[in-house]
C-alpha cells in the first residue's frame, strides 16, 4: 500500500509579500542603529513597545527589587529547572577535550577550545513570555565560560515581566536591559554608547526579532535561525489518541504557523487522533491559535511499518519528535535527523521546554538535516595551533616549497625556502 496522506498541510508558498515587508523594516531599523545609536533604539522602542525609561538597562537595586516580588514557589521551579539544565550543560562542556598531537617528529599540533567573549541573548516577551529561554541561553553560554553574558526582554504592555528577570538574574546574566525586538538585536550587535556590542546573539523571537538575526548574523555569531515550532508524533497501535492530540495541540498554540504532525501504523489511532483534536479544540484556552496552526500546517501520515514511519520521520527532519510506539529505542538506534528525540509515553516536549535538562532552542524548517540544537558548544571556538623544532621545519620546508611552488605561489614558497635555509644542514 505505501505511505498514505491522510492529512496535508498548506503548501510551503512562503509569504513572500509579507515577508519583503518584513526584512525592509528590519534593514531600516539596523541602519538607524549604526547612525544614531541610543537615541535610534530609544525611539524603535518608543514606537514598538511605548517604552522609553531613563534607562534600559536595570540596575543591581533593581533587579533584587523585583526577584523579591516573585512568589517563592516560582523561584523554587526556576531553580529547579536551572539546576537540571547546567548540570546537562556541565556534562556536555566535560565531553569536549583540547588535542595535542605530534603526528612528524618536531611537529606539536593542537586544537583549544575557546568560549566566546561576549554573547546577547533574547528571551521573548508578548502573548507568552518565555522564561525558560533565559536558562537555555543565558545559563549556558556561563556553563560555556563566556565572561560577559548581557539578556534582553521586552516589557510587556508597559509592565516589567518579574518572573523572567528573576530568571535572567539566576542564570547569572551580567547585564539585563528591558528592551525588545528589532532594537534589542541592533543594539546588542552592533552597539551603542551605553550599551556595548557582544560577539554572539542567540534566542528565539518573533518574525522581527529572527529577521534582525538573519540580517546581523556574520557581523556577529547566531545559535540558529529558529523558525515556528515542530512536533512530530510518531505513533503505533500502543499509543492512544487523547496523548498524541494533546501532544500536537500542546505546542501548536505556539502559533498559527506551527507544524504538527503524526505519522502512524495505525488507520484506527489517525481517525481518532482527528475526533479527538476536534474535541479538544472545544475547551483549549489556547484555541485560537492552536485550531489554526492544525488546520493549516497539520499532517498525518499513514505507513505500513515502523521502518517507513522512521524514514517519513527523517524525510520530515522535524524540531521535536515524539516516539510512542512498542519500542522507541528503535528510532534512537536508527532516526538521523531531529532536533530532540522524546522516548515513550512518559515524557513529552513540554518537559524538554521548559523543565528536564536538554536545550529548548532547536533546529526547524529541514535545518536538523545539517545541525543540532544550542549546547554549550556553540559558545566555544575550536581553534588550532602549531609549534615545529628547528630540524623539523627544515625537513617540512622542502614539502612546502615544492607544494607552493606547484600553485606559482613564489612568495609562498619563499617563506618556506627561508626556513630550510636557516634551520637546515645544520
Amino acid at each position: 500500500m505505501g505511505m498514505q496522506i491522510l492529512k496535508a498541510g498548506k503548501s510551503q508558498e512562503e509569504v513572500s509579500a509579507n515577508d519583503y515587508k518584513v526584512s525592509q523594516i528590519v534593514a531600516e531599523a539596523i541602519k538607524d542603529v549604526e547612525v544614531r545609536g541610543d537615541q535610534a533604539v530609544r525611539e524603535l522602542s518608543e514606537k514598538f513597545d511605548k517604552w522609553s525609561p531613563q534607562s534600559f538597562r536595570l540596575t543591581e537595586t533593581q533587579i533584587k527589587e523585583i526577584v523579591s516580588k516573585v512568589p517563592e514557589e516560582v523561584i523554587k521551579d526556576i531553580q529547579f529547572a536551572q539546576k537540571n539544565i547546567r548540570e546537562f550543560a556541565e556534562a556536555q562542556l566535560a565531553s569536549l577535550h583540547d588535542v595535542e598531537v605530534e603526528n612528524i617528529p618536531g611537529v606539536i599540533l593542537g586544537h583549544k577550545n575557546i568560549p566566546v567573549n561576549s554573547v546577547g541573548c533574547y528571551i521573548p516577551g508578548g502573548r507568552y513570555p518565555m522564561v525558560a529561554s533565559a536558562h537555555m541561553s543565558v545559563l549556558t553560554a556561563k556553563v560555556a565560560g563566556v565572561k560577559r553574558v548581557i539578556a534582553c526582554t521586552p516589557p510587556i504592555n508597559g509592565e516589567i515581566p518579574h518572573a523572567t528577570i528573576a530568571a535572567m538574574s539566576l542564570a547569572g546574566a551580567d547585564e539585563i536591559y528591558l528592551l525588545g525586538g528589532i532594537q534589542a538585536m541592533a543594539a546588542m550587535a552592533i552597539g551603542t554608547e551605553t550599551i556595548q556590542a557582544v560577539d554572539m546573539i542567540v534566542g528565539p523571537g518573533n518574525a522581527f526579532v529572527a529577521e534582525a538575526k538573519r540580517q546581523l548574523y556574520g557581523r556577529v555569531g547566531i545559535d540558529l535561525f529558529a523558525g515556528p515550532t515542530e512536533t512530530l508524533v510518531v505513533a503505533d497501535h500502543t499509543a492512544d489518541a487523547e496523548m498524541v492530540a494533546t501532544d500536537i495541540l500542546g505546542q501548536g498554540e505556539h502559533g498559527p504557523t506551527s507544524p504538527g504532525a503524526l505519522i502512524t501504523t495505525s488507520k484506527g489511532l489517525a481517525e481518532e487522533t482527528v475526533k479527538e483534536i476536534e474535541r479538544q479544540l472545544k475547551s483549549l484556552p489556547t484555541a485560537d491559535i492552536a485550531r489554526v496552526s492544525w488546520e493549516d500546517y497539520g499532517q498525518i501520515l499513514l505507513v505500513d511499518s515502523i521502518e517507513e514511519a522512521c524514514i517519513e520521520a527523517d524525510r520530515l527532519a522535524f524540531e521535536h519528535v515524539e516516539i510512542l510506539t512498542e519500542d522507541p529505542n528503535y528510532f534512537l538506534e536508527n532516526m538521523t535527523n531531529y532536533g530532540c528525540l522524546f522516548l515513550g509515553p512518559e515524557t513529552n516536549v513540554a518537559y524538554g521546554d521548559k523543565v528536564i535538562g536538554t536545550n529548548h532552542t532547536l533546529p526547524t524548517k529541514g535545518a536538523a538535516r545539517y545541525t543540532g540544537g544550542l549546547w554549550v558548544g556553540k559558545f566555544i571556538k575550536t581553534v588550532t595551533y602549531q609549534k615545529v623544532t628547528p630540524e623539523a621545519s627544515a625537513y617540512i620546508g622542502e614539502y612546502a616549497a615544492r607544494l607552493c611552488q606547484l600553485e606559482n605561489f613564489a612568495g609562498h614558497a619563499e617563506q618556506a625556502l627561508l626556513r630550510v635555509r636557516r634551520y637546515g644542514n645544520k
